[in-house]
């Protein structure tokens, strides 16, 4: 297993379970203790674990970007709402819209009118969100289950055949350098299918996830059309993202 491969299932294990010890990733991967604590020195120097006595743990426990298989994420909720309410601007009668999964775009989903919408979405909890809304046509592409989510290469096939208007995307860390990242490679084909079937791409995230970054980049910050965010974004760090052509919205 090559090292990036290697890197992404420990954060995988992290992910699912916050703690992990040297011995677990090792017998996991089948590499040496060496090797993992190797790899674990390259990961906490990325800022993504912070290493403990026979271990690492996340090293930012309530920015996991990705939903819990039991219930969604709300941390952050009062961020998330206004988000939503910001992209609810974006969204008219009878447009094509794309709901990457991520508890911001779930809130967006449950605040949704009951109208004709054509709603692309592999989140399980949006799905269950607007299967009530009759007026609301889902289109779910295929794959296999990830947590909360669909994944694979058949999600992203059918999705790059699509006509897409609006995609509104999660991300894990947004960044000047580095752009949109994500912690695993599992949904990176998806989000780049989204984005090449849409007209228009809008980023969703809290402010807390500026400056951050993961392991994968699913997409620069010339190739997302705008960013939606709350309006605690520091107003140096908005500047940032403008001088460097991000148009950002956040009130």
């Amino acid at each position: 297993m090559n090292p990036l491969r290697r890197y992404e299932t420990i954060m995988e294990v992290l992910l699912a379970q916050k703690e992990v010890t040297v011995n677990e990733l090792s017998e996991r991967l089948q590499v040496t203790g060496k090797t993992i604590r190797e790899d674990l020195a390259k990961l906490e120097e990325k800022g993504l674990l912070v290493r403990v006595h026979g271990g690492a743990m996340l090293a930012q426990s309530d920015q996991l970007g990705i939903l819990s298989a039991k219930e969604p994420i709300v941390r952050h909720a009062d961020e998330k709402t206004e988000i939503a309410q910001i992209a609810l601007r974006y969204i008219e009668p009878h447009d094509i819209i794309a709901l990457d999964g991520g508890s911001t775009t779930l809130e967006i989903a449950r605040r949704l009118d009951n109208q004709p919408l054509t709603i692309v979405t592999n989140d399980l909890y949006i799905i269950s969100e607007l299967v009530h809304k009759d007026e609301i046509r889902l289109v779910v592409p295929g794959g296999y289950r990830l947590r909360n989510m669909l994944a694979g290469p058949e999600a992203a096939e059918y999705v790059s055949k699509l006509n897409i208007q609006k995609s509104f995307l999660s991300a894990t860390g947004v960044h000047l350098q580095h752009g949109f990242t994500i912690y695993t490679s599992d949904l990176v084909d998806y989000k780049r299918a989204l984005i090449q079937s849409s007209a228009a791409v809008f980023g969703v995230a809290d402010h807390y996830k500026f400056g951050q970054c993961a392991l994968r980049t699913f997409a620069s910050l010339s190739e997302i059309s705008m960013i939606l965010t709350d309006s605690a974004l520091p107003a140096e760090t908005a500047e940032q993202f403008r001088q460097a052509g991000v148009r950002l919205e956040t009130h």
